[in-house]
């Protein structure tokens, strides 16, 4: 795919992640999520140590982190699992790069609902602002991709922007967002009409009631 990630040259990454460890910090996390799993099912923890293990390498290069290959195999060895299984879940879920990423790492939904609620005004706002899908901007800060549904239909279309999720949005707003984080600002999460979560836009339509002031929550008066 013309938009897909570059993933650097092996020899260079081994080269700067080869010698991979958890802070201590982190290590003692690992420990616990392993500690979740049952005596031989260990394996299981593969997915919460692959986030842990972006997220440092995000805070050792003030990103939002990636997995070069010496980091899973790090994770594999610690598993004592093939390498191979490690690969298998990584290249499968989004959530985890495989190449470096920005500070911000700008995640649209391209899936039907989005789509047809405007998500190409949501990649125009961002082409205009020097994102391309696929590519890091050249100050570090964004990098654009498009993924499928992130399970936010009823306020599409959205972005996920590193942890945070971006709802209800429009060309104009969408461009508020990047404005607002390229000058350090936190941009408002969420809905970015009038309303609470996926609730109607305006507050409730039906059983007003039932958030009136004077009604408890057994339904008495």
């Amino acid at each position: 795919m013309a938009d897909a990630v570059h993933i650097p040259d092996e020899a260079e990454t081994r080269a700067r992640w080869g010698a991979f460890a958890w802070t201590p910090e982190n290590a003692e996390q690992a420990k616990k999520v392993i500690a979740r799993y049952p005596a031989g099912r260990q394996q299981s923890a593969v997915m919460p140590l692959l986030d842990l293990a972006q997220r440092q390498v995000g805070a050792e290069t003030q990103t939002n982190g990636w997995l070069p290959v010496p980091v899973m195999e790090y994770i594999a060895d610690q598993l004592e699992m093939p390498y191979m299984r490690v690969y298998e879940v990584a290249t499968f879920y989004t959530m985890y790069n495989l190449a470096p990423v920005g500070r911000y790492h700008v995640q649209v939904c391209g899936t039907t609902p989005c789509m047809l609620r405007g998500s190409d005004d949501v990649f125009s706002a961002c082409k205009n602002k020097g994102l391309v899908k696929g590519g890091t901007t050249p100050d570090g800060l964004f990098t654009l991709s498009e993924v499928e549904c992130l399970g936010a239909c009823a306020n599409a279309p959205m972005v996920q922007i590193n942890d945070d999720n971006f709802e209800d949005l429009t060309y104009d707003s969408m461009s508020a967002i990047l404005d607002d984080l390229a000058v350090g600002k936190q941009p408002k999460i969420g809905p970015q009409i009038d309303r609470q979560t996926s609730c109607p836009e305006g507050g409730p339509t039906t059983l007003k009631e039932m958030v009136s002031d004077n009604y408890d929550y057994r339904g008495q008066w």
